[in-house]
């Protein structure tokens, strides 16, 4: 079985200040590219192994083994399943880049395991199962069902503590909106080889130490996502979209994650920001450096490539709204 996932950008976590009773929530956005596409199917043996199509760095490679080798491991216990499954990564999402790798590993694999063992369960119920969602539900509704998402948090009875949703207990949060984005709207992707990989321990006390956020900035940030971004999405209007991402960077969660970044990733923004791009946002702790844009600012691209360096990556996206394909049973 071939198993296709989308990537997603991870636009905001916006009630930060837990008032209210409530903390999380947060919008996002799925993308055509980059995918993971996993590969799995019964073992001879009893074990998990993992093999990879492409030629990846030291790094993803214990990062893909150990997540793949993990969940299946979850899933297994879960279901009381004795059968060992072997797994070749054919493309992948690159890892601590904020993009989401983690959440679609966990799902590519976990739905695999059940499709083939005839486990009818769904996406939500497999991040509760293999720990993902606690934070965030951003990747998971990706996953099922693609698009723009907006969901609903947590209440902080079921979760009252700041944290990732690596180490946090809390189920998936409720999905709140779900529409489909302008598929003819352009979406730049940047990394500088420089930034900053967040994740771990490192990111859980983050979390503690910079969370709750103003309340000030949690009530600017959520008036102008669902009286500014959300309307203009639906309208259509890339500019005034593009203007509402830019306001909202410097607020609550967003600037911390920013402030966390290196100078040059930093600067990157700006400079897109300035060279014309319609909105310039971090996706989760980056280094991912995300930008809309169309045919009339596309130069845009060529510029960031001549800004950044050699073995900087730039890449062009646009939105999903579909989740995942499975490609060959």
């Amino acid at each position: 079985m071939i198993i296709k996932t989308p990537s997603r950008l991870h636009m905001a976590l916006i009630n930060m200040d837990g008032s209210n009773g409530r903390m999380d929530g947060g919008i996002g956005l799925t993308l055509s590219k980059p995918n993971l596409v996993l590969k799995g199917d019964f073992s001879q043996s009893n074990n998990i192994t993992v093999e990879f199509k492409e030629e990846l760095n030291d790094d993803a490679i214990s990062e893909y083994s150990s997540k793949i080798k993990e969940t299946a491991k979850i899933v297994c216990d879960y279901y009381n399943i004795e059968e060992g499954f072997d797994f070749e990564v054919l493309e992948h999402i690159p890892n601590h880049s904020g993009l989401g790798s983690g959440t679609q590993i966990a799902l590519a694999t976990a739905k695999i395991i059940t499709e083939l063992k005839g486990i009818e369960v769904s996406a939500v119920e497999l991040s509760a199962i293999v720990g993902r969602g606690g934070t965030s539900g951003i990747g998971t509704f990706a996953f099922d069902n693609g698009g723009f998402i907006v969901d609903g948090g947590h209440s902080r009875s079921e979760k009252p503590d700041f944290l990732p949703s690596s180490v946090s207990p809390a189920k998936p949060p409720k999905l709140i909106g779900r529409y489909d984005f302008p598929e003819d709207w352009k979406i730049m992707l940047a990394f500088a080889k420089s930034g900053n990989n967040i994740n771990g321990n490192r990111e859980v006390n983050i979390f503690q130490d910079t969370c709750p956020v103003p309340s000030h900035d949690v009530e600017e940030m959520a008036h102008i996502i669902f009286m500014n971004l959300v309307p203009f999405l639906l309208e259509g209007d890339i500019e005034e979209f593009g203007k509402a991402v830019n306001d909202i960077q410097y607020k609550g969660f967003n600037k911390v994650m920013i402030d966390l970044q290196d100078e040059k990733t930093q600067n990157l923004m700006r400079f897109i920001k300035e060279n014309g791009a319609y909105g310039v946002g971090i996706s989760s702790f980056g280094p991912c450096i995300y930008a809309f844009f169309d045919d009339k600012n596309s130069d845009i691209v060529d510029k960031t490539k001549n800004y950044l360096d050699e073995d900087d990556i730039v890449l062009v996206s646009s939105a999903s709204n579909n989740g995942f394909e499975i490609i060959e049973k």
